[in-house]
């Protein structure tokens, strides 16, 4: 009988730890390569204990032992990094964290920030990585990768917001398409006052989409700025990294952090890890990709690539000159040109411009509604 008791109050001692930590249930193992930051080891070491703490399995991948830390010795980063990938490979661990990987074309990482603002989180789609060769293509995929990441960290319906940025008019144009076939997408709105999908930097710093669109490159700037603004650059210690490589059919959970990244923000990627192992983000991602695709995903994207292919093929010659007293802004920079040129083609003489809110195409007054709905049905605004 005592020893019932005794097990039966040990039981209840580890559910209580295990609440209390955040290991309660799956403990997902978790490799850090330790090796090549900017910081040191020891930098490294330490978010392995902080993340220890908070219910993660780390198997750190380097030189430095600590308790309660499993550690995989290796002599250089190069060994260190062949080790991380056949550990995930194997299934040793369910995933790492590292420096760099060559994810192939069409995985592209999400990274998660915290806004200054208001304290909120936000994820940016994407950080490193490239999810297409077309930008346009690549911004609508990684709407799709965000809104994944997303649900896999346990937030139902994320919203999204796209940066305005080049591609961003296009792309908000296909995902409604999307969103209108049965995609469940919902749109985040601006805090400024006009409002709309399309978000600036404002929007940024106080967070307002959970899911923040842009490419690869941008979202790169964006993520080292808002991890390290504190900082004066040197010392990224804000946020959860670079995040998880997604992709179609990507199946290797890696998650990318920086050089500069301090333990603080590297404690925060194990962590991040971990959340997308418990929230299966891969099962998650099969189901995302199917309801995109039966929502009419490759479809767009087909027919996006064929009228801008049919666009650039076709020599139009412009109309004679009149005054331009109106304007339709909401025009991709890329595609100002290829608009002004659907409205010669209508005989309708228009210039190109750039206003306060970005690219305009101008026409006279008497010409203006006429425009307008050649624009919309070309696809050029919405």
């Amino acid at each position: 009988m005592k020893n019932l008791e005794s097990t039966i109050a040990k039981a209840f001692l580890e559910m209580a730890e295990g609440l209390e930590n955040g290991s309660y249930g799956i403990k997902p193992k978790i490799a850090l390569t330790g090796m090549g930051s900017e910081h040191g080891e020891e930098n490294a070491m330490e978010a392995a204990k902080m993340a220890t703490a908070r219910g993660v399995d780390v198997y750190y991948i380097g030189s430095l032992e600590a308790e309660g830390v499993t550690t995989v010795h290796v002599t250089d980063e190069d060994e260190g990094h062949k080790k991380m990938e056949a550990m995930v490979e194997s299934g040793e661990v369910d995933g790492a964290v590292t420096m760099h990987f060559p994810f192939p074309i069409g995985v592209a990482t999400v990274g998660r920030v915290v806004t200054p603002g208001k304290g909120r989180e936000m994820f940016i789609t994407t950080t490193t990585g490239t999810s297409s060769g077309d930008r346009v293509e690549g911004m609508i995929k990684n709407a799709i990768y965000g809104i994944i990441t997303a649900k896999a960290a346990g937030i139902q319906n994320p919203t999204v917001g796209i940066l305005n940025i080049a591609g961003a008019r296009q792309t908000e144009m296909a995902l409604e398409q999307l969103r209108e076939g049965g995609y469940d997408l919902c749109w985040a709105v601006s805090a400024r006052a006009d409002g709309g999908a399309v978000l600036r930097g404002n929007d940024v710093l106080q967070g307002v989409p959970d899911v923040l669109v842009c490419d690869s490159l941008t979202g790169n700037v964006l993520i080292k700025m808002m991890s390290a603004y504190t900082t004066g650059g040197s010392y990224e210690s804000v946020g959860y990294g670079y995040g998880p490589g997604v992709g179609k059919g990507y199946r290797k959970l890696i998650h990318i952090i920086s050089r500069a990244s301090g333990a603080p923000l590297i404690a925060n990627a194990l962590v991040y890890a971990a959340e997308m192992v418990r929230g299966k983000l891969f099962d998650v991602a099969e189901k995302e990709f199917s309801a995109a695709e039966k929502a009419g995903l490759e479809q767009i994207l087909a027919n996006r690539k064929s009228s801008a292919k049919a666009a650039s093929a076709e020599e139009v010659i412009c109309p004679s000159a009149e005054p331009c007293t109106a304007s339709i802004p909401g025009i991709e920079v890329m595609d100002l040109e290829d608009a002004a040129k659907a409205l010669w083609r209508a005989g309708i003489y228009a210039e190109t411009g750039m206003g306060c809110t970005g690219p305009l195409v101008m026409m006279s007054q008497a010409n203006y509604e006429k425009s307008l709905e050649i624009l919309k049905k070309a696809g050029y605004v919405g």
